[in-house]
C-alpha cells in the first residue's frame, strides 16, 4: 500500500457529474491553487512529462511516464495503460490510478470518489478540487500515492512528497 493518512475534508462533498467526462460542477479550485498544483506535478515528479490527457477533454492536463514502463501490476488509463497516471481537469479536480490496495482508505477518507467506470474494471478515482493551500497539500500527498503506484519509487523530496 502506497496511500497516506489523511486530514478529514471539510465543507460538503462537492457536485459531479454521474458519466463520462467525469467532471466536477461545483466547488472549482481557485486559479492560482490549480496552477500551483500544476506546477508541482510537472517538476515534483521525476521520470515524467505532461501533455494534454489522451483520454479527457482537450482541456486536461496529464502526467505520463517518460521513459520507463509502469510496475509490475500497475494498471494505468487507458487508452495505452501504461504513461498516463494522473490528470487535472480545468476545473482543478484530478483522476488518479491508484493501488489498488488503497482505494477503500482513498474513498473512506472523503477527499474523492469513484469513476463512472470503476466498477467496470477501470482504476480511477476522482480527488475534489482542492479549495485552499491546505488542501493542496493532501493533493500533493495523493498524486505522490499514484506516482508511487505508477513508478515503485517516491517522487522528490519535500513534505508533500513523504
Amino acid at each position: 500500500m502506497t496511500f497516506p493518512a489523511l486530514p478529514e475534508r471539510a465543507g460538503d462533498r462537492p457536485g459531479t457529474g454521474p458519466e463520462v467526462p467525469h467532471l466536477q460542477l461545483t466547488q472549482p479550485s481557485p486559479p492560482q491553487i490549480k496552477e500551483a498544483l500544476r506546477r508541482w506535478m510537472a517538476t515534483a515528479l521525476p521520470g515524467t512529462v505532461s501533455g494534454r490527457s489522451e483520454i479527457s477533454v482537450p482541456s486536461t492536463w496529464a502526467v505520463f511516464l517518460s521513459d520507463a514502463a509502469p510496475a509490475g501490476g500497475a494498471r494505468l488509463f487507458l487508452p495505452r495503460g501504461n504513461a498516463e497516471f494522473v490528470h487535472l481537469h480545468a476545473d482543478g479536480s484530478l483522476h488518479l490510478a491508484l493501488d489498488p490496495a488503497d482505494h477503500a482508505a482513498f474513498l473512506a477518507s472523503g477527499w474523492g470518489e469513484k469513476h463512472p467506470l470503476y466498477d467496470r474494471g477501470v482504476n480511477v478515482v476522482m480527488f475534489y478540487a482542492p479549495r485552499d493551500e491546505a488542501e493542496l497539500e493532501v493533493a500533493k500527498k495523493v498524486i505522490a500515492a499514484a506516482y508511487r503506484y505508477a513508478t515503485g519509487h517516491a517522487p522528490s523530496a519535500g513534505p508533500a512528497a513523504a
